[in-house]
C-alpha cells in the first residue's frame, strides 16, 4: 500500500521525502485526497508547476549550427546596427577634391568635407578613389592641398589607391572611375560625383541605369558640402529617401484647387477646396438654387427624391 501511493503521487510530480513525511503522519491507510491535502498545506509542489514558477533561460541557436554563440551575435549585430538601412557611399575622390580646389588645385580637404558629412548621416561603409600618384610630391601643373588627409584617411580605410606605376618615364594610370562604378553597383550604394561617367554609360546597360539613378552630385558653399535636396529632380525622391535602403513614402497631401471659391466644377472638381469642408459637395446649379432658394421643377423634383439616399 505504500509503494503504490508512493508512485501514485511521484507520478503526479510530487517529491518522494515529501510524500514519506505526510505518510507518516497520516499513517499509511490514509485516503489519498486527505494526503494530497496534507501536500498542498505543506507548501509542496509539482514539479512541473516549479518549471513554469521559474522559466528556463531560452538561447537563441543559429539555424544549421549547434553553438548558441553564434545566432545570438548576429543577432545583437543586426539589432545595434542602425546603418543598415543606409546605403554604401562611393566617392569620385579626383572630381570632389578639383571641384574643392576650383578645378585649379587638388584639395584634399574637400574630400574630409564629403566624408565627415556622410559620418554625420550615420553611414558606415565609406569609400574614396585617388589614383595612386597622386600620393608623389605635388608639381607646378599638378598642385595638391593639404596631402596629409590622405595619408589619414588611408589609415582609416576609407581612401583607396588606384594602381599607377611609370614605364620609360611614362605614368601608366588605370581608369580609376571604372573602379568606383564598378565597387558602386556591386554594393548597391550611391555614386558622390558630378562625373556623368558616359563612356561607361554606353560600355554596360545596366551601368546606365545604375548610373542614371545612383548619381548624387553636390556643390561646395563656403567649405560646406552641400547636395541637393532632390537629387532626381523635383519629383524625384527626397534626399533621405535616395540615401536609404528602405525610402519612406510621404503622406499624400491634397492639392488646392487653383480657382479657390470660383471653380464651377462643384462635386466633379479634383483638388482641394477648404471651405467646402464641412459642406455638402454639391453641384454648382444646386448651390445656386439652395442660396436663391428657387423651386425645382416638379420632374426634376421627383428624380432628384429618386437619387437621394
Amino acid at each position: 500500500v505504500h509503494q503504490s501511493k508512493l508512485d501514485f503521487f511521484c507520478k503526479l510530480g510530487y517529491g518522494k521525502q515529501d510524500i514519506c513525511k505526510v505518510l507518516e503522519n497520516l499513517g499509511q491507510e490514509a485516503l489519498e485526497d486527505d494526503v494530497l491535502k496534507e501536500l498542498i498545506r505543506m507548501g509542496s509542489k509539482p514539479q512541473a508547476l516549479e518549471n513554469q514558477a521559474q522559466p528556463s533561460q531560452l538561447k537563441l541557436v543559429a539555424r544549421g549550427s549547434c553553438s548558441t554563440t553564434p545566432g545570438l551575435r548576429w543577432l545583437g549585430e543586426e539589432e545595434s546596427d542602425a546603418s543598415s538601412s543606409l546605403r554604401p557611399i562611393v566617392i569620385d575622390g579626383s572630381n570632389v577634391a578639383m571641384s574643392h580646389g576650383n578645378k585649379e588645385v587638388f584639395s584634399c580637404w574637400g574630400i574630409q568635407l564629403a566624408v565627415d558629412w556622410f559620418r554625420e548621416r550615420g553611414h558606415t561603409y565609406i569609400k574614396v578613389f585617388v589614383p595612386l600618384w597622386r600620393k608623389e610630391p605635388p608639381r607646378q601643373d599638378s598642385p595638391i592641398a593639404d596631402q596629409h588627409i590622405l595619408e589619414e584617411l588611408e589609415k582609416q580605410s576609407i581612401l583607396v589607391y588606384t594602381p599607377s606605376r611609370k614605364v620609360k618615364g611614362k605614368r601608366v594610370v588605370c581608369y580609376d572611375d571604372r573602379y568606383i562604378v564598378k565597387v558602386a553597383y556591386e554594393k548597391d550604394g550611391v555614386i558622390v560625383s558630378n562625373d556623368h561617367y558616359r563612356d561607361l554609360q554606353s560600355e554596360n546597360p545596366e551601368w546606365k541605369w545604375f548610373i542614371e539613378q545612383r548619381l548624387l552630385m553636390y556643390s561646395f558653399v563656403s567649405n560646406r558640402f552641400m547636395p541637393p535636396d532632390d537629387p532626381l529632380g523635383r519629383h524625384g525622391p527626397t534626399l533621405s529617401n535616395f540615401l536609404s535602403k528602405k525610402p519612406v513614402l510621404p503622406e499624400k497631401k491634397w492639392q488646392p484647387c487653383p480657382y479657390g471659391k470660383k471653380c464651377t466644377y462643384g462635386n466633379k472638381c479634383k483638388f482641394y477646396h477648404p471651405e467646402r469642408l464641412h459642406q455638402a459637395q454639391l453641384s454648382v446649379a444646386d448651390e445656386l438654387r439652395a442660396k436663391t432658394k428657387v423651386p425645382l421643377a416638379p420632374g426634376k423634383e421627383e428624380e432628384r427624391c429618386q437619387c437621394s439616399p
